[in-house]
């Protein structure tokens, strides 16, 4: 091809741009190179050796100057082996002390990893057996010509033999557990030891609290000397030995009393006479135990009241229903725990006619006394006298109190009581502060309601006052309650209406004894009267629809707490009588005597809330606790896949069912 003008100047163009190219690229790589040595701590220029001098470090403009003594200060820091997450403020209780006590030794180890491995160090004796097992060369600090040696398992044998070592069984590494962690290990109970120094301490410390009291003693000043001067002497106050082992002691005498009567406390829940089989309906009571405090002889029991929380606590009131024979009277406390000792006594100036304990507060207990007093007791104060008592002055009775009933608290959550006297009156009492405000509910009269006769002449009757004997306040009603009469009659009242009765039932030809409420059934009560008889009330009914004669003076009556058809009477001749009336509606299913005297008479009973035991108590200030024999208690048998009702349903529907046969046709119409 024939070379132009044109053709030369475009390769003399070309022969110029790759010269221009090559220094470039040259100089490119040389400011990649100084960049990449610069990195590197180290600057190498166009000369050879540029790369062996240091690098020049930049100051900060904000770069402390600090002089070579600063420089030269060390800092030292110590790393502890205390952990940062634990607690530091732990306490437990110390039962030597009896007090919550800080603990000053917290684990301060913390595990941030753990594994299990199953590798073996293989100069070990372990991993050379194994490997003499699988017939493997032994690579560590023995040669392998000691290993053909004693090569194999044969090997391994052979040098155990010579060795005279048994071979050492292997474990599964993967499924194994040591022997003592198979064993149980019983918890630490208790953290004090008894033992010698323990109790040396604690005689150490007692004396030192001693000597501490004797150093603490009043000086009382004497009369002056011939000097003048005054002598003074040292009063030690000694505190009793006894009050510090008062509640050890009471201890001890239970556990005691548990075991003289082990039978009894054992079984007294669960045995059943088996004789019960062999009778068509009757049953018995079972004697249990006698209450008696030889400081109450001569007293009889009048009133009876269990503890609905302690249900094995039981208070007692005793005094006399002579007025002949009136003196002091006592509260006292007995536990189905301890039959031979009271749990609390408090003596009383005037006999105790009648109690009733809190249902919720079980430490509150209110008396009515034989002067006309009501008063307060309080178990957790240490003192014999009564918290609240009433007075002439805060508007006591003229007459003996006969009943008192706790109510529920009044709009001010302040607990109030109800009292009923001979003097007609029946007052209802608030405990404020440290005093009873009394105020007046209704005043008895011979009259039903504050009337004219005809034309406007008063009845002859207006103006007597009726004597109450009893009351008794409805279970579902909280403003309803009866009243009964020296007169025999028994009235039915309310809160609302302090002039006049919502009722007068005429009951009985004497004194009413008792009155009181059904416990399932709201229009049925149970009246008792010294004039032998025990009568069953319809509210509704003028007339009773039950007439009971037990041959002698009925003292008390009792609904039972597990049935409404079950109730239990207490007579002057020494006889307790039972009757379930869905058994048998004519006489009792029971009557059995609980005393050994002829002449004892029994004054009150009360059931149980819970056990199938009722107490008696008599003119002589004993109190007998009796079981019920199971047919006394009996329930409907349940048939095979049958499952029967049960509630207070139940127990109604059962009473309800009586009813409606004894009803008149006009009534049950009505």
């Amino acid at each position: 091809m024939p070379v132009t003008h044109k053709t030369l100047v475009k390769s003399k163009q070309g022969s110029n741009a790759q010269s221009q190219q090559k220094p470039l690229a040259a100089k490119t790589a040389k400011v990649v190179s100084k960049k990449k040595d610069e990195d590197d701590g180290t600057e190498i220029g166009e000369g050879g050796d540029e790369w062996m001098h240091g690098k020049t470090l930049i100051k900060p403009p904000d770069q402390l100057d600090l002089t070579e003594a600063e420089l030269k200060e060390e800092f030292t820091r110590i790393l502890t082996a205390n952990n940062p997450h634990a607690p530091q403020n732990i306490v437990r209780y110390s039962f030597k002390e009896r007090s919550y006590k800080p603990i000053s030794s917290v684990d301060q180890l913390a595990v941030h990893f753990f594994l299990e491995g199953n590798l073996l160090h293989r100069d070990s004796d372990e991993a050379r057996r194994q490997k003499a097992k699988q017939g493997l060369p032994d690579a560590g600090g023995e040669e392998a010509g000691d290993v053909e040696e004693g090569g194999g398992e044969d090997g391994a044998h052979s040098v155990d033999s010579k060795t005279g070592k048994k071979e050492q069984k292997l474990t599964n590494q993967f499924n194994f557990s040591e022997r003592a962690s198979q064993t149980l290990n019983n918890p630490l109970r208790v953290e004090a030891k008894a033992d010698y120094w323990e109790i040396y301490d604690v005689y150490l410390e007692e004396m030192q609290k001693q000597e501490k009291n004797k150093e603490k003693a009043k000086a009382v000043p004497k009369k002056e000397d011939d000097k003048g001067k005054k002598k003074l002497t040292l009063v030690e106050t000694q505190s009793d030995d006894l009050t510090k082992v008062a509640k050890v002691a009471k201890i001890i005498e239970r556990m005691v009393n548990q075991n003289t009567f082990d039978d009894i406390a054992q079984d007294f829940r669960y045995f059943e006479d088996a004789s019960d089989e062999f009778r068509e309906q009757e049953g018995t009571l079972l004697p249990l135990w006698k209450f008696q405090y030889d400081q109450a002889k001569r007293l009889s029991v009048t009133a009876l009241c269990w503890n609905q929380s302690y249900k094995d606590l039981f208070a007692v009131g005793l005094g006399s229903y002579d007025f002949t024979k009136q003196g002091r009277g006592m509260l006292v406390f007995y536990s189905l725990k301890n039959s031979t000792y009271p749990e609390y006594n408090y003596p009383t100036t005037s006999g105790i006619l009648c109690l009733d304990i809190h249902p919720d507060r079980p430490y509150l207990v209110a008396v009515g006394f034989y002067d006309g007093c009501v008063a307060v007791y309080n178990l957790k104060e240490e003192r014999p006298e009564p918290v609240y008592k009433s007075s002439s002055k805060s508007g006591k009775h003229t007459d003996p109190v006969w009943q008192v009933r706790w109510q529920k608290d009044d709009m001010d959550n302040h607990q109030n009581f109800f009292s009923v006297s001979s003097d007609g009156r029946v007052v209802s009492w608030t405990l404020v502060k440290s005093e009873l405000v009394f105020t007046d509910i209704i005043k008895l009269s011979l009259v039903g309601a504050v009337s004219e006769g005809p034309e406007g002449v008063p009845p002859p009757t207006m103006g007597k006052t009726s004597c109450g004997t009893s009351f008794d306040f409805h279970k579902q009603i909280n403003y309803l309650f009866l009243v009964g009469t020296e007169e025999g009659k028994i009235h039915k009242c309310s809160k609302a209406y302090s002039s006049q009765f919502l009722e007068t039932y005429d009951a009985h030809n004497m004194a009413v004894d008792a009155v009181k409420w059904n416990q399932f059934h709201p229009k049925v009560f149970i009246s008792c009267s010294s004039d032998w008889t025990v009568k069953i009330w319809d509210h509704t009914i003028r007339t009773p629809v039950f007439i009971f004669d037990l041959n002698a003076a009925v003292g008390d009556v009792a609904w039972s707490p597990y049935s409404s058809t079950v109730f239990a009477a207490v007579t002057a001749d020494g006889k307790v009588h039972v009757f379930d009336l869905g058994i048998n509606k004519y006489e009792a299913i029971c009557q059995q005597p609980v005393v050994a005297k002829k002449k004892t008479k029994l004054t009150h009973i009360e059931f149980n809330p819970v056990y199938p035991i009722i107490i008696v108590g008599d003119d002589r200030g004993y109190v007998t606790s009796l079981k019920l024999s199971p047919n006394l208690r009996s329930k409907p048998k349940e048939k095979k896949g049958q499952e029967l009702p049960r509630g207070p349903e139940v127990e109604i529907a059962k009473m309800e069912k009586l009813l409606s046969l004894l009803r008149e046709p006009e009534n049950s119409k009505a």
